[in-house]
């Protein structure tokens, strides 16, 4: 499958109160390469792995495989991940007729704030929130992949 997304900054709080519902979500990586990340994920009471492939020109576009497991063996895959896990809370605000999913960092990357929306196409037009802030999709440093290795605490 083929995920389009497009990450920016948040410049305010005002989502939290627009926000529809919200998770902590805990994940690590196996494999922090560029051309082929594999993340393990805990989000809320479920576990996933996650295999995303090399970005695109555009950094919108990627290969994306996920397949949900048991809680316990994302727990277990956890311990065997790259250097630091990332901690946040997702929450999922509903704008339009898209989903904007705003991660709040915790930890080592305490401070960052992060929106992203999938789309159907590179060139989908979505309505555009106020506290909706700079797009940073080109930008790997943004990649959950970039913060597990240089947290945002030491930018």
């Amino acid at each position: 499958m083929i995920e389009i997304e497009r990450k920016f900054l948040v410049k305010s709080t005002a989502f939290m109160k627009e926000a529809v519902k919200h998770n902590r979500i805990v994940q690590g990586y196996l494999s922090s390469h560029p051309e082929r990340t594999v993340r393990v994920r805990i989000k809320g009471n479920n576990g996933y792995l996650t295999v995303k492939g090399l970005s695109n020109e555009t950094g919108m576009s990627r290969m994306e495989w996920e397949k949900e497991i048991p809680i316990e063996e994302a727990e277990q895959l956890l311990t065997l991940c790259e250097k630091e896990i990332i901690d946040k809370t997702r929450y999922e605000v509903i704008v339009g007729v898209h989903v904007f999913e705003v991660d709040v960092f915790a930890g080592e990357n305490k401070g960052l704030v992060m929106a992203e929306i999938e789309l159907s196409s590179e060139g989908e037009a979505f309505e555009s929130p106020d506290w909706l802030g700079e797009e940073v999709t080109q930008d790997s440093r943004y990649y959950n992949s970039y913060l597990s290795k240089n947290p945002f605490v030491n930018w």
